[in-house]
């Protein structure tokens, strides 16, 4: 199952995905309304949900040290 974060602001349920940047070296990782290729389990190490508190949408973010 997907990893999953729903906001606070609209309660709309959000899944994680993955994909690989055009230059092959970086992963992008972004959040949808439906479970599609590339869907992710687990939160990345290292990575923290947060919410836009404009749009309600969430972000991940790498945790503070």
């Amino acid at each position: 199952m997907a990893y999953s974060a729903k906001s606070k602001k609209s309660g709309t349920e959000y899944f994680l995905h993955a994909r690989t940047a055009a230059n092959g070296k970086t992963k992008l990782y972004f959040f949808g309304k439906e479970v599609k290729e590339g869907a992710v389990d687990e939160l990345p190490e290292g990575y923290e949900v947060s919410e836009n508190s404009a749009t309600g949408l969430p972000i991940l973010k790498k945790k503070q040290a």
